[in-house]
């Protein structure tokens, strides 16, 4: 299989972990195996994933390939978003302001924080009652 250009990225949100692929093609964007459209029940993910894609002005350049796992539908979509900017980044340099601007480049560091014991979740305490 002689593959011509393709870029990749890793992109990382929550417990999700995308593996992004970026190929010369006409914008179709398959998530693991799967049309964009099917993965993603919620609209607001597909915006999401095609951000970095819409500020470059890259839309209909590429097909994107992801292989995507862990965490929930919006961790994913994160990922992929993560992903994407940064195999753009493989592409041309130059779109790390613009996608720099739009806080696309930064990997969202919020993870759920552990359970303490003693406690019912991380702060949540048991009820307290005096008597």
């Amino acid at each position: 299989m002689g593959h011509q250009v393709q870029y990749w990225g890793t992109g990382r949100r929550k417990t999700s972990t995308a593996r992004v692929r970026l190929v010369p093609g006409e914008g179709n964007i398959i998530i693991n195996k799967k049309p964009i459209s099917e993965y993603f029940s919620r609209t607001v993910c597909e915006q999401m994933v095609k951000q970095p894609l819409e500020l470059t002005g890259t839309v209909g350049k590429f097909d994107v390939l992801v292989n995507v796992n862990g965490g929930g539908l919006m961790g994913q979509a994160g990922a992929i978003r993560h992903g994407i900017a940064r195999a753009l980044l493989e592409v041309d340099a130059d779109y790390r302001p613009v996608l720099k601007q739009a806080g696309l480049l930064t990997r969202d560091p919020r993870m759920k924080e552990r359970r303490k014991y003693g406690l019912k979740k991380a702060r949540k305490a048991p009820q307290f009652s005096k008597r």
